[in-house]
């Protein structure tokens, strides 16, 4: 339970959490018969994860590597770093493989000698375990080709790459795909979580515009998987690694033309004037090429700040679109045309040697009194926890999307309702000290539940409001993100993953 009073700008920590962080911290009497034997099963298990290394590195071909710590020349430090330090873990050894067949290779040894694995495509999964492990770290780094099908208007997009990569191989061609809003990101996560980004309001989500899907099955075997195979053109769309390690998408893209987008910066007294602009803006339907995120921000110079980006997917936009939130009075206010690669090289998240964790609040709509929810509750947890940690960093995103985005796609694992559309807000606290992590974990989820409740007396009908997956905190129920589609995606695994293979893995574990 979180107990603490903000007085000003110290933080108190009452008695009762002085005391159980000092049991936690102090608390070693350990029977030292006991540790012998946990150090002995200890190396037995390091000695059992070697002898997996060994086997796969003696079964790759000359496409694909493994990596030990420490090995001279060696990729092993950037296959298992992530986004966020609270992700990673060193691993016993990385593999690096450079085909289909290698992964299914990979996959065999794993299976005969039951380790614990990873998979990592770009590493921006802040939940720790989810691509990480102590046993083989597997880095799809080498999938990186990108091919592009002028007859079929599809491209191939390799799982190693991340969606910077993708745009600045595309849009110099003139073409497109749905994926993510920052650059960052990696693309196979993204994919097989559903994917939000800057033209969901005109194509729908990521998993809307696969075409197909190159797919490793637990057993080994490489398949093509197309709408033809429903059980898995169903699962794959949203249900991430447990039915195999998807090596390639290909994609359906688009033209592109340059972009135009403003961001506003606003401060103080302002951030009340730009609530309810942007409150009001929400209430009507826009062009569909149209795309908004409001981000409050409180950084480690205890100051809150609302970020407002407006886009337009075109050189610019229809007169009048925006015209009331460009009037607002902004401290800080710019407008881009260019490049749809410059926007997004534009619009990273500046990042730090930090942990981090995400988490996801669905809502129906973004009214004023729910916006100062949002506010409210960045500036309380930016002060709180920058008196734990002075280089903290808590943004709340909002992310409006049109009613109709919803209807782009076939039924698919997420969302598991395509009759409702909701909006997916997500949180992020990012800290440098690890005593904070728990106490962190615990925030995020008592913030999600006060916007939670800032809606439902708002009136809004939250039931079967799904939190995002790729969104979702650690211990987030699977029968909130998949409802109803969870027991048919339960059934879809026995079949293709029948000895449990991708159970090794970290992630959402149907």
């Amino acid at each position: 339970m979180l107990r603490a009073i903000v007085l000003d700008c110290a933080l108190i920590l009452l008695p009762a959490t002085l005391a159980a962080i000092s049991q936690s911290l102090f608390n070693h009497d350990i029977n030292s018969r006991d540790l012998t034997a946990a150090t002995s099963e200890q190396s037995s298990t390091i000695d059992n994860y070697n002898v997996s290394c060994a086997r796969i590195a003696e079964s790759i071909s000359s496409a694909s590597q493994l990596f030990y710590p420490g090995m001279l020349g060696s990729h092993f430090s950037t296959d298992i770093s992530h986004w966020g330090n609270s992700s990673s873990q060193v691993s016993t050894c990385s593999v690096e493989p450079g085909t289909p067949q290698d992964v299914g290779i990979i996959l065999r040894e794993l299976a005969l000698t039951r380790t614990p694995f990873a998979v990592k495509g770009g590493g921006h999964s802040l939940n720790p375990g989810f691509s990480s492990t102590s046993g083989v770290h597997i880095s799809l780094r080498r999938m990186d080709d990108i091919v592009v099908h002028e007859d079929s208007k599809t491209v191939e997009v390799g799982v190693g790459l991340t969606w910077i990569d993708v745009y600045a191989y595309l849009v110099p061609k003139g073409i497109n795909v749905v994926g993510g809003r920052s650059g960052k990101v990696g693309v196979s996560g993204y994919m097989l979580g559903g994917g939000y980004s800057w033209k969901t309001n005109q194509y729908g989500l990521a998993v809307d515009n696969v075409m197909a899907f190159e797919l490793v099955l637990p057993n080994g075997q490489v398949k093509v998987v197309t709408e033809e195979d429903q059980d898995l053109w169903f699962a794959l769309r949203g249900g991430f690694n447990n039915y195999g390690i998807v090596t390639k998408f290909i994609l359906g893209f688009h033209e592109q033309t340059d972009v135009w987008a403003a961001s506003l910066n606003f401060m103080g007294n302002l951030i009340e004037d730009a609530q309810a602009a942007i409150a009001k803006f929400l209430t009507r339907e826009h062009d569909h090429k149209a795309a908004q995120q409001g981000q409050f921000i409180y950084t480690d110079l205890c100051q809150l700040i609302f970020n407002l980006v407006l886009f337009y997917d075109g050189p610019e936009p229809p007169e009048g679109l925006y015209d009331e939130l460009l009037q607002l009075s902004a401290p800080s206010k710019s407008i881009f045309n260019g490049s749809f690669t410059d926007f997004i090289l534009g619009s990273f998240l500046p990042t730090y040697e930090r942990s981090g964790y995400f988490d996801g609040v669905p809502m129906v709509r973004y009214t004023q009194p729910v916006i100062e929810a949002y506010a409210n509750d960045t500036k309380f947890w930016g002060e709180t926890l920058s008196r734990l940690d002075k280089k903290v960093l808590v943004v709340y995103s909002l992310d409006p999307y049109e009613p109709g985005y919803i209807s782009h796609g076939e039924p698919s694992a997420y969302p598991p309702d395509r009759s409702r559309a909701f909006y997916m807000s997500n949180i992020y606290f990012g800290w440098s000290n690890n005593l904070t992590d728990e106490y962190t974990a615990d925030a995020i989820r008592s913030s999600h539940a006060s916007l939670t409740a800032a809606a439902i007396k708002d009136g809004q009908d939250l039931t079967g409001a799904a939190p995002y997956p790729n969104y979702a905190l650690f211990g987030t129920p699977l029968e909130e993100m998949y409802g109803q589609h969870l027991e048919r995606l339960r059934d879809i695994r026995k079949v293709y993953d029948p000895e449990d293979i991708m159970g090794l893995a970290g992630g959402w574990k149907f």
